[in-house]
């Protein structure tokens, strides 16, 4: 046998579903195999699931409860925390950036699967992008949460009717997937911490409103579901304000521009005075993305109905940042963590018959449903054509993203806060969490040997 005989390395930059979905896949096929080594590279050491972000800001669960280290379930993956600089498909390597304490890398492969996601997009609206709050990533979650309940601590003791009003004003921009959950489990959180204590509070002084663009919320969704979430919603007070876009807040005002359709006049601007803009309206490429050396479409990485990107052969996008049209509806794959997990599984399969002489299996992609819950243990659910709201919707929707939750331990704990929450009242403690300043970044060593 010849011992310095190189490995062959595929290297996965990204560990969300998509990223750590094709890597357990790989581990199977090539876990024991010694020429073959499988790289996770992430900017964090963890697996968000992300679904569960909006009860995270209700304190309905922990906020460790719904990461999962991706050591810990990619056993048989050398994995690297690292922040990706660049990308170069033509030299094969990916360049990591170094900091103060951390070094810059340069890391070789032979094979490259992209599923580096997606950030929020503000859509060049600066003021929004410095004072909104987002939710994103587990801190986002926190800091909404901690935003939430100082909020109330000053208009429990607020005797400025205006000052008081604008505090109770909240504002959610985005009537998708993650703005209508959002707003669910604001309100949830809202009243429930007012009934048991800020009892100066009232609960018609609470004011939650969602925006969009577009005239219909949930708007991938089946309509009649849609319809009864928007109802339901409705009647806990929630307002909402479609063909409606942000056009700016300062802090302290949301401005407004009502869509017209054409020919109806012109647009309306309108504000809404709030010291809370929660901003789930979008999502972008990250710009690693944007500075690659491959063609994109909207700055998504275009690829092929193998998931491989054209010209670069053994090179791979998934997930979010990737730019997949389906061949049946010609529509554009939606950044969902569903359709993550399947082209996280459909890549690794084209990466495993590459490397055993095979053929490759074109992504063919079947809807499995969709769900969403809207608070007060209401959801809505389209599962294999068959559609459920009310309650039923909401046992659905918990059992089915228990189930995909990847760790036991992570299931075990996150299903005892869901009982604790049955017997219990919220928690209105605050977690004091003081920012760091971000990183500076460095230049890459000069010396670029591959150290993996």
């Amino acid at each position: 046998m010849d011992t310095n005989k190189r490995k062959k390395r595929v290297v996965i930059v990204g560990g969300g579903f998509a990223g750590v979905k094709c890597a357990q896949y790989l581990e199977k096929e090539f876990g024991e195999d010694p020429d073959i080594e499988t790289m996770l590279i992430n900017e964090d050491n963890f697996l968000l699931f992300t679904p569960m972000l909006p009860q995270v800001i209700s304190g309905m669960l922990e906020t460790r409860h719904i990461v999962t280290s991706i050591r810990a379930v990619c056993k048989k993956t050398l994995f690297y925390e690292g922040r990706v600089k660049g990308i170069d498909p033509h030299a094969k390597t990916v360049t990591l950036w170094g900091t103060a304490d951390r070094r810059g890398l340069t890391i070789r492969y032979d094979f490259l699967v992209i599923a580096l996601g997606s950030e929020t997009n503000f859509f060049g609206i600066t003021d929004v992008e410095k004072n909104a709050y987002t939710l994103k990533t587990l801190n986002d979650a926190v800091t909404l949460r901690n935003r939430v309940i100082d909020v109330l601590e000053q208009a429990e003791n607020e005797t400025d009717p205006v000052l008081r009003k604008s505090l109770l004003n909240f504002v959610v921009a985005g009537a998708g997937f993650a703005g209508i959950e959002t707003a669910g489990e604001l309100v949830d959180l809202l009243h429930d911490a007012c009934k048991e204590h800020y009892r100066s509070i009232q609960e018609d002084e609470i004011r939650v409103t969602v925006l969009d663009a577009l005239p219909n919320i949930l708007p991938a969704f089946n309509q009649e579901l849609a319809k009864f979430a928007k109802k339901k919603m409705e009647g806990r007070g929630i307002e909402f304000r479609l063909q409606t876009a942000v056009k700016g807040f300062d802090g302290t005002e949301v401005i407004l521009k009502k869509l017209r359709e054409k020919g109806a006049g012109e647009e309306e601007e309108k504000t809404i005075i709030s010291k809370t803009l929660v901003w789930t309206a979008g999502v972008t490429p990250v710009n690693t993305i944007k500075r690659a050396m491959l063609k994109t479409d909207r700055g998504k990485i275009i690829v092929d109905e193998y998931l491989e990107v054209p010209k670069f052969p053994g090179v791979f996008a998934i997930g979010d940042c990737a730019r997949f049209v389906d061949p049946k509806t010609q529509r554009h794959a939606p950044p969902t963590a569903q359709i993550a997990d399947a082209q996280g599984i459909a890549a690794a399969k084209n990466l495993i018959a590459i490397i055993r002489g095979r053929g490759k299996e074109k992504f063919v992609y079947k809807d499995k449903g969709q769900m969403a819950i809207i608070g007060k243990r209401t959801g809505i659910a389209s599962i294999f054509g068959i559609n459920v709201s009310g309650f039923w919707a909401w046992v659905v929707w918990r059992i089915i993203y228990l189930a995909k939750i990847p760790s036991g331990e992570k299931k075990t704990r996150v299903l005892l806060d869901w009982i604790i929450d049955l017997f219990f009242s919220r928690d209105i403690s605050r977690l004091k969490l003081t920012k760091r300043e971000l990183e500076k970044e460095f230049k890459v060593l000069d010396e670029v040997d591959d150290l993996w």
